[in-house]
């Protein structure tokens, strides 16, 4: 052993179970690389099939090429919608075009759109709890028509909203939400509209409630909690906003391990790390590598929960 290797202080690593990637970003991704597969390259993909730039870059070297709208898109070429899902407009123009589509929208998030449908079969008013311009409440917005669904992001929107007919509304919510703030939003719309319908089951996906469980296990004995995810990806966004509220002293969203500031972990004598539902085990496995480098290391798994969800692909890919 070098005599004059210097001492690394000590470092109490929590890891948060379950994170990183969930059913729906999986299954997303494997649609994609079947595709390319099948069909050959390109294979174009309307918006980012899963909010983390480290996938889409991935994907893109294998042959995806990503747009935003179906018109920039050859009609002679398969295209993949996003995990995120896609107003109703967009597969009725994929087949005026006589386009090969794949939709890799997340069967929970599915599960929302059949749920607005039929509040709205059954003339109720819709409220959307949910992030205005995030494409996953764009493409729930875009199963109705104009003006079905009314959007509300915070509890002062639920405070303020007139319904038509106050004893005939119902909610649904984006899939990726903080579970604390929106039973907040729910429980001022509950009082509000004591006859409100509600989700047979929270709207809001295992995975998200999950990781955001873990990381309340984790969070008040760290100093620091660093989620790995991208900037755009709102679960991710959410776990450093639950992981503050629950009790870390400081929690940073970063893309990667090069986005680490050593300057954080300044007089910090435990970490917890987790990653969202969209951000590759790899990166996690490389931002602990990182801090290995001048930390001693000791790292404990905190486990709540184990997950089993899988879903299958579309049988056009599955054969």
């Amino acid at each position: 052993m070098n005599a004059h290797a210097p001492i690394k202080p000590p470092l109490k690593l929590f890891l948060a179970s379950p994170r990183g990637f969930c059913a729906g970003v999986d299954r997303a991704i494997q649609i994609v690389e079947r595709a390319i597969e099948k069909y050959g390259a390109p294979v174009y993909v309307r918006h980012e099939i899963v909010h983390n730039r480290h996938v889409v870059d991935r994907l893109k070297a294998m042959g995806a090429i990503f747009v935003e709208e179906l018109d920039e898109a050859p009609a002679d070429r398969p295209i993949v919608f996003s995990a995120h899902g896609v107003p109703k407009s967009v597969p009725a123009e994929a087949k005026t075009r006589q386009m090969l589509y794949l939709d890799a929208t997340c069967p929970l998030v599915s599960k929302v759109h059949v749920e607005a449908q039929r509040h709205f079969d059954n003339g109720r008013e819709i409220v959307l709890i949910g992030h205005a311009g995030h494409p996953e409440v764009v493409g729930t917005m875009g199963q109705l028509p104009e003006g079905a669904v009314a959007l509300i992001e915070h509890i002062e929107d639920a405070e303020v909203f007139q319904p038509r007919d106050p004893a005939n509304v119902a909610f649904v919510t984006q899939t990726t939400l903080s579970v604390d703030d929106t039973s907040d939003i729910v429980a001022v719309l509950q009082r509000r509209f004591p006859g409100i319908s509600a989700p047979h089951k929270e709207d809001i996906c295992y995975a998200t409630t999950n990781r955001q469980e873990a990381v309340k296990q984790l969070a008040h004995e760290c100093d620091l909690l660093l989620v790995v995810g991208s900037r755009n990806s709102s679960n991710s966004v959410r776990l450093v906003e639950v992981g503050m509220k629950a009790g870390a002293k400081a929690a940073y969203l970063l893309d990667d391990a090069s986005g680490l500031d050593w300057a954080w972990l300044d007089g910090a004598a435990s970490v917890g790390v987790t990653a969202g539902a969209s951000a590759p085990e790899k990166l996690v496995e490389e931002l602990i590598l990182t801090l290995a480098t001048r930390y001693d290391l000791s790292v404990e798994e905190v486990a709540p929960m184990k997950e089993t969800v899988t879903f299958k692909l579309p049988r056009v890919l599955a054969e």
